[in-house]
């Protein structure tokens, strides 16, 4: 049995009739994997020591520019001619955000549920921005400061318009 088969049964196997896109998370799970890869090739090739740890204030930053980034990649108006190949709109979200559905099989399926799920991307972002503070900390703190600033800011106004009703 091939491994194209091997995979074939196990896939059928996990789904129990359903359609799920085994092969496309794969694809991300290597997508993923060789992004990590490449950016230790290049610190590496840089000679870029990992720091022994991050403080405090990177954490929050990271928290908060991930929570802001995933948002804005998954969910906000202005970003769904980025999903636009792998989803279809539902209906407005509220606070200029949309509700959006997966569509297609395969690859571009596991592409939609990716930059649909702010869970999800959240994985990639916090990655690439772990990955930002050590290749290039003073530019990654820059955008991560931007995006905890537009983050608490979005808190700020959902605040005000519920203490407003």
């Amino acid at each position: 049995m091939s491994i194209a088969e091997s995979f074939e049964r196990a896939q059928l196997a996990y789904a129990d009739g359903e359609r799920r896109p085994l092969f496309g998370y794969l694809a991300s799970l290597c997508s993923y994997g060789a992004l990590v890869g490449v950016a230790t090739a290049v610190g590496r090739h840089r000679g870029t020591r990992l720091p022994q740890r991050f403080t405090p204030d990177d954490i929050i930053l990271l928290a908060l520019a991930t929570h802001k980034s995933s948002r804005l990649l998954t969910k906000s108006s202005i970003t769904s001619v980025l999903r636009a190949p792998f989803t279809r709109f539902e209906e407005p979200a509220g606070a200029a955000e949309v509700k959006e559905t997966v569509r297609g099989h395969g690859v571009r399926h596991a592409v939609g549920e990716l930059v649909t799920c702010p869970f999800c991307s959240g994985v990639w972002i916090a990655g690439a921005l772990t990955a930002g503070l050590v290749l290039a900390p003073r530019a990654t703190r820059l955008v991560m400061t931007a995006l905890s600033a537009v983050a608490v800011s979005d808190w700020l106004h959902l605040a005000y318009d519920a203490a407003r009703e």
